[in-house]
C-alpha cells in the first residue's frame, strides 16, 4: 500500500502529555509482519513508564500487549512461532521483546526474558516503525515472537490479561508450579494479581486468598477463583491482614505467597503469610526503589524459599493464548475488560489506570 500512514500514542518525556503522532507505515521485509492493532491492554508498567518511574528513552510509542489482524507478510514470515501458517486476516498476540541470542542471559542462562538488549524494538524513537502496540499499525520485526489467536478465542479474553497471564506462568514454572490442595495468598488484584488468582485455581489450590482494593477488582477476583477476599480498605493494619490469613489457613499460613502489589510494604507482609516449607514469589515488573527490613531467622528456620520472577518468555504467552481458548467461556475472561479507550484517548486511559478505576483497561485504535 502506497503513502500509508498510521497514528500513534507517544511518550514525549515523563510526566508530559501523551502526544498523537501520524506517521509514514512502510511494508513489511525480510521476516516481519505488519499487522492494524484491534486491541491493545493498558498495563500498570504503561503509567509507571509515564510517570518516570521506570526509565524510558523518549520520544517512544507506548503499549505492550496486543492484538493485531495481519495486512502484510514478509518474505519467510510465513508463519507464527508456533509454525502456525498465518494470512491477511488472521489476528495474532506478539511478545513484547526480541532475544538477541548473543549475551549472556541468551545463551547461559537460557533466560530470553532477561535479554540485555530484548526491548530495543519497541523502545526506537517514535517517529520510526514500531511494534509497540498504541498505534493503528504495529510492523513485527524479524525474531519477535507472535503466535496466531485461533478462531475459537475472542480478542478481548486475551488482552484482558495481556502481559499479565504469561508474567504468572513464567513465575509459577520458577516455583515450580502450586499444588493441588495448597493454601495461596495473593497480595494485590491487579490483572497480574487476577491471573495468579485463575492461574492457581485451575492448578487446584484448596483456598486462593486475596488482599487488596478497591473492592471491585476483589469482586472479579471472586469471579474467577478466589476463595476469600481481604479488602485493604477496611482490612488497613498489616498485622491485622496476617491476622486473618492465619484464621483462614486455621493458623499454619499459605503455601505459595504471590506478591502482585508492587509496593515496598507488601513484601515484609507477605514474608509473614508464608507457611513453613512454602514460597514465596515477587513478580512483575517493580519500579519502586526501597529497602524493608526483613529477619533472616524467619526465613532460615521456617525453610522459606522466596523467587523473584520479572516479564515472561514467547512460550508463556503461547501456553496464555492457550488458556484463554480453554477457560475464556468458564471464566469470563473478557469481563474483566471494563475500560475502553480511543487511542486518542491514551492519556485518560494512562489516568484511569493510575487512579485505579478500571479493573482492566484497552485501547482499541480503530475506534
Amino acid at each position: 500500500m502506497a503513502n500509508r500512514s498510521c497514528k500513534r500514542a507517544v511518550l514525549v518525556g515523563p510526566n508530559r502529555p501523551i502526544e498523537i503522532w501520524d506517521r509514514p507505515v512502510p511494508s513489511p521485509g525480510a521476516g516481519e509482519v505488519l499487522a492494524r492493532v484491534e486491541m491493545s491492554g493498558v498495563c500498570g508498567t504503561d503509567v509507571h513508564f509515564w510517570r518516570g518511574e521506570v526509565a524510558m528513552p523518549g520520544p517512544v510509542v507506548l503499549g505492550h500487549e496486543g492484538i493485531a489482524v495481519v495486512e502484510e507478510v514478509g518474505p519467510g514470515a510465513a508463519a507464527d512461532y508456533a509454525g502456525v501458517p498465518i494470512a491477511r486476516g488472521d489476528r495474532i498476540y506478539w511478545q513484547p521483546m526480541r532475544a538477541c541470542h548473543r549475551c549472556y542471559a541468551c545463551t547461559i542462562l537460557r533466560d530470553f526474558s532477561m535479554c540485555e538488549s530484548g526491548f530495543a524494538p519497541i523502545m526506537r524513537n517514535a517517529a520510526e516503525p514500531t511494534a509497540a502496540s498504541y498505534s493503528e499499525y504495529s510492523l513485527i520485526p524479524e525474531g519477535m515472537a507472535f503466535f496466531r489467536v485461533p478462531d475459537d478465542t475472542p480478542s478481548a479474553a486475551v488482552i484482558a490479561f495481556g502481559c499479565a497471564m504469561p508474567t504468572i506462568l513464567q513465575g509459577v514454572d520458577r516455583i515450580g508450579g502450586i499444588a493441588v490442595g495448597s493454601d495461596v495468598v495473593i497480595q494485590g488484584c491487579g490483572p497480574v494479581g487476577l491471573a495468579g488468582v485463575m492461574v492457581a485455581s485451575l492448578g487446584g489450590a484448596r483456598r486462593v486468598i486475596v488482599t487488596g482494593a478497591p473492592a471491585k477488582r476483589l469482586a472479579m477476583a471472586k469471579r474467577l477463583g478466589a476463595t476469600h477476599t481481604i479488602d485493604m480498605d477496611e482490612v488497613k493494619s498489616a498485622d491485622d491482614r496476617i491476622a486473618r490469613v492465619l484464621d483462614i489457613t486455621d493458623g499454619r499460613r499459605a503455601d505459595v505467597v504471590l506478591e502482585a502489589a508492587g509496593a515496598i510494604p507488601a513484601f515484609p507482609e507477605g514474608l509473614q503469610m508464608v507457611a513453613k516449607g512454602g514460597r514465596y514469589l515477587t513478580i512483575g515488573l517493580w519500579s519502586a526503589p526501597g529497602t524493608v527490613p526483613v529477619e533472616p531467622r524467619f526465613i532460615n528456620n521456617n525453610n522459606l524459599r522466596i523467587f523473584g520472577s520479572a516479564l515472561s518468555q514467547p512460550g508463556h504467552l503461547h501456553a496464555a493464548l492457550q488458556v484463554a481458548r480453554k477457560y475464556h467461556r468458564e471464566y469470563a475472561m473478557a469481563d474483566v475488560i471494563t475500560h475502553r479507550f480511543s487511542l486518542d484517548a491514551s492519556q485518560s486511559a494512562l489516568e484511569a489506570v493510575a487512579r485505579l478505576e478500571t479493573v482492566k483497561a484497552v485501547i482499541t485504535p480503530g475506534a
